[in-house]
């Protein structure tokens, strides 16, 4: 059917990715209905990042929104598709200086109350808690949500119907006939949706590299059960906090093999109140705390616990470290990591996994046994949603460049008669004309560093990273009213060897560099102290170089007395 969206018209509808087009995470997505002088905008999502090795000592990466906060007076709301950290985490943090009205199903609403409580904006703020399936309308978007299916309760897509024509924001999903929690995927809405007329589709990436259709959470529940049924000793199950269906699904495999189930983790506690105050995990009746695992046979709990992305404060590591005040594990129990290791996460994941093979437990996962399926759509599944849609056009997101890229190309192959590539910062054209790629705006990333918002490029993480690979010299000199050193110059390395390979101490080494330096300085040039400072830096860097073969980052400091 030919869309609506092609009719003449005056106004402009566009699309601008500020994060997560190009990357997986950090999804903060803006439509745009009017001229540019007078457009009004609706934003969808506004997750986070988690720092990792990359950036030394950040905790959180969210997104710039210096674009969004000179168009603050335009913007009629945010839209949150579903709770997960990468999709809303950055509420609590952004929205100050945005302050805009709020959409959101009642569980992601209950558990964004819980964060905004945490940052103490629990009071007054506008929260507008949508029913699924619900609809609404923000300025010149009509937005109507679409129940999908994914790892977490109540995930949607969106259809946001402007004057200008329909699109569809597919928001994280996959297609499970059979979800072991929540409604299951609302196959005829989209095929309305198609026959009314959809101008585009703004397309989750995230497995478009795979072929087939993802397994169900059904059947990830019954391999658990069986696991868990066999199981001698203790069982210890770590999965996404947020996946209540997977907790819902332990919780049965537990009672099914006659153990009792422990919940060891705040965010599991978060999330499992959120649901029970929401209307799910009714059928999860007892839930022990940590501190009754010591009191059970091992052959009667199942634990499930934070951390499986090897998060060190997380309960997993706790318990790998032996470190737990309440759960230790022994030769005979098993752990079963029932998720996907984020990219990044390798490393942590893989040291929590050595820890507790060291200590006899037997690891499974996904490489041994259906314990986790993904909640993203494969190839399959993105042409059936397709051929219900039937777009004119498919914008890829969600993803790195090569998901997108590859989204593109298979889209194209289904019959989709356009797509567009478009990555954070490009404003791409749906109406009028042909989608393309027409401006570029500001986009990147922001550091939350402890209490404190950094840049990213050249904030302390940059310089952390430089210490890392090369460690760090200071050297403290004190010169007199006649540009005399006074004593001997100080000098600290960190990060840096003791010794050369001829067994010279390095500070030594590098004391004598800098006196020689100074020595050589014309007496004219000694009354400058940056002069002396620069000088001497790069003495001593040239010092380590000769005898390491790497440069520190070198801080030298003057002092007249």
């Amino acid at each position: 059917m030919t869309s609506t969206s092609t009719r003449p018209g005056n106004e402009d509808l566009v699309f601008l990715p500020l994060g997560g087009a190009g990357e997986i995470g950090m999804n903060l997505y803006l439509y745009g209905y009017g001229r540019a002088a007078k457009r009004r905008w609706l934003i969808v999502d506004m997750g986070i990042k988690f720092g990792d090795e990359r950036d030394p000592g950040i905790d959180i990466v969210l997104p710039d929104i210096s674009f969004l906060e000179t168009e603050r007076k335009n913007i009629d709301g945010l839209v949150l598709t579903h709770a997960h950290e990468d999709h809303f985490g950055g509420v609590p943090r952004l929205w100050p200086d945005l302050k805009c009205p709020v959409y959101a199903t009642p569980f992601t609403a209950e558990l964004l109350r819980g964060k905004l409580i945490e940052h103490a904006l629990d009071e007054d703020f506008p929260l507008n808690e949508v029913p699924l399936g619900g609809r609404f309308t923000a300025g010149p978007f009509d937005v109507e949500l679409v129940n999908v299916t994914h790892s977490i309760p109540e995930p949607n897509a969106l259809a946001i119907r402007t004057p200008a024509g329909l699109v569809v924001h597919s928001g994280d999903w996959k297609i499970d006939d059979d979800p072991v929690l929540g409604h299951s995927f609302d196959k005829t809405k989209f095929e309305a949706l198609g026959e009314e007329g959809c101008r585009a589709l703004i397309c989750d990436s995230t497995n478009a590299l795979r072929d087939g259709h993802s397994p169900t959470e059904t059947e990830v529940s019954n391999s658990l059960a069986h696991i868990i049924s066999q199981a001698k000793g203790r069982v210890a199950v770590t999965t996404f906090a947020s996946n209540a269906g997977r907790v819902e699904a332990v919780a049965k495999a537990a009672y099914q093999a006659g153990r009792h189930l422990i919940v060891a983790g705040r965010s599991l506690d978060r999330v499992i109140a959120a649901a029970r105050a929401t209307g799910y995990l009714k059928d999860v009746h007892e839930v022990l705390s940590a501190e009754e695992f010591g009191y059970l046979p091992p052959d009667k709990v199942v634990c499930l616990c934070t951390g499986s992305q090897g998060e060190p404060r997380a309960a997993l590591a706790r318990i790998a470290d032996d470190t737990h005040p309440q759960i230790t594990l022994e030769k005979g129990d098993t752990v079963i990591f029932s998720s996907k290791t984020i990219p990044g996460n390798e490393k942590a994941v893989s040291h929590v996994a050595n820890r507790l093979a060291g200590q006899g437990v037997e690891i499974i996962d996904s490489d041994d046994a259906l314990v986790h399926v993904t909640g993203h759509p494969r190839k399959e599944e993105l042409r059936q949603l397709y051929g219900w849609l039937k777009p004119d056009i498919l914008v890829p997101m969600h993803g790195e460049l090569r998901h997108l890229t590859e989204q593109a190309r298979f889209a194209a192959d289904c019959g989709v008669a356009e797509t567009v590539v478009a990555v954070n910062g490009d404003l791409v054209r749906l109406v009028p004309g042909p989608a393309e790629r027409v401006d570029e705006v500001p986009a990147g990333r922001t550091h939350l560093d402890g209490r404190l918002f950094v840049p990213s490029e050249d904030g302390p993480a940059r310089e952390r990273r430089r210490i890392s690979f090369a460690g760090v010299v200071t050297v403290s000199v004190v010169l007199n009213d006649k540009d005399q050193i006074v004593s001997h110059p100080e000098v600290r390395v960190y990060g840096v060897p003791e010794e050369d390979a001829y067994g010279v101490p390095m500070e030594d080494a590098i004391l004598d560099s800098i006196e020689e330096a100074f020595e050589a300085l014309p007496k004219p040039r000694r009354k400058s102290d940056d002069v002396v400072a620069e000088m001497l830096r790069r003495a001593a860097r040239r010092e380590c170089t000769a005898r390491w073969g790497k440069k520190p980052v070198t801080e030298v400091i003057v002092h007249r007395v």
